[in-house]
């Protein structure tokens, strides 16, 4: 077969918080990287918004060793300790990192803070060519590579490449373009989310409550203040978005209780639906995906985003030895080593989300007993806790610091 030129080695689909990670951790490895994003620079990509992260500490490892977390214009609120409930139910989980001779098990930052301190990282990474704005009109698969065609200020062209990475989120076209089908669940709530602040400045406890409506979930934040988040009933999403601040802070403490302190101010609300989307396989031929593109998954336990950067990291692990980066092998090894980690987190998050909004009694009495026995039965909760600071499966390298 006649060799055909590539435009570039590896070509990234998608210049949000996941494949920006990836092109940062390719840098200085020699290859011809390429993006494409859809968004001006100036608008920021999509996910570079308010939302609040909880960042594992594998997380927190990996980015300050891709010097992207010193670049943060507001350092992570660390999480000290974590404390799970659910209403009605009896018994507490309450996790210390002290006790686990740790400082932190993840820290909190701004989602747009964290896009832009990963936009000026990519303003440094050797051989990366932005295709910005660009947008996606068709990923074609060809024998020789992938072909993409985008459409920007000077009109269509085609890109060609060795290596394809799916970065473009869970309505991804080239998931679709490639021949991957998804299962999807939709669970019926809306989530929304804003900062709060208490009578009681943030101590460095993150909050996970379970209701039947939904989860309701207050991470500390830098500054003296809470992002919080709060599940509601899809149906009722828009009345509980129109009301104004003071209805807002009671309906959210009748909600949560009073573990926090009284809530004295509340911030501007967005909401998103929660729909959880599974991609079948991770790899196609000359393929990847990764992200939000491969696994769209409930916000319980805060795993989108750190399992996520842990495919783009994986990846980058598997691209070090150089040769071609889309040769079978790798893609094969890709997909097994993401696979414990994605199976156990997609278990965990689908699993907890839906036994904790399950009523009836027996339920009930069942939830309670794993809070009890997780909460008192010394060494239950490891499993818990080595997931919630990012260490499930083979952790990439860049990662291990921590570990």
């Amino acid at each position: 077969m006649r060799a055909v030129a590539c435009d570039h080695d590896i070509l990234i689909l998608g210049g949000g918080l996941v494949g920006s990670a990836l092109a940062c951790a390719l840098d200085g490895r020699g290859w011809r990287l390429g993006q494409v994003e859809a968004s001006l620079p100036a608008e920021g990509a999509p996910g570079f918004d308010e939302r609040k992260l909880a960042l594992a500490r594998a997380s927190l490892d990996a980015l300050t060793v891709l010097g992207v977390l010193p670049r943060l214009a507001t350092p992570p609120a660390p999480i000290r300790r974590i404390h799970v409930s659910r209403a009605g139910d009896f018994g507490t989980v309450r996790l210390e990192a002290a006790e686990r001779g740790v400082e932190a098990f993840g820290g909190v930052v701004l989602a747009r803070e964290l896009g832009q301190a990963l936009e000026a990282r990519l303003a440094d990474v050797a051989g990366l060519v932005r295709h910005r704005p660009a947008r996606v009109l068709e990923v074609l698969q060809d024998p020789a590579g992938p072909r993409v065609r985008i459409s920007g200020p000077e009109g269509e062209r085609e890109l060609r490449c060795r290596l394809l990475v799916a970065a473009d989120g869970t309505r991804s076209l080239a998931r679709t373009a490639l021949g991957i089908g998804s299962r999807e669940h939709d669970y019926g709530q809306s989530l929304v989310v804003c900062s709060l602040a208490t009578d009681r400045a943030p101590d460095g406890t993150a909050y996970e409550r379970f209701t039947e409506e939904g989860p309701v979930a207050l991470l500390p934040m830098a500054g003296g203040h809470y992002g919080s988040i709060c599940g509601v009933a899809r149906e009722r999403a828009g009345q509980v978005l129109a009301l104004d601040d003071a209805a807002y802070g009671e309906y959210w403490q009748q909600r949560f209780g009073w573990r926090a302190g009284r809530v004295r101010r509340v911030g501007k609300r967005s909401a998103y639906p929660l729909v959880a989307v599974w991609a079948e396989r991770l790899t196609a031929p000359r393929a990847v995906l990764m992200g939000n593109a491969a696994q769209t998954i409930h916000p319980i336990g805060a795993q989108g985003f750190n399992l996520g950067l842990r495919d783009a990291l994986t990846l980058a692990d598997l691209l070090s030895g150089g040769g071609d980066p889309g040769a079978p092998a790798l893609l094969v090894a890709y997909e097994e080593r993401r696979r414990e980690d994605r199976e156990r987190t997609l278990a965990f998050s689908h699993g907890l989300a839906t036994a904790t909004a399950t009523p009836g009694f027996g339920m009930q009495v069942l939830r309670s007993l794993g809070l009890l026995a997780l909460g008192h039965v010394p060494g239950l909760a490891e499993p818990l806790v080595s997931g919630a600071m990012g260490f499930r499966g083979e952790t990439p390298s860049l990662a291990r610091s921590g570990a």
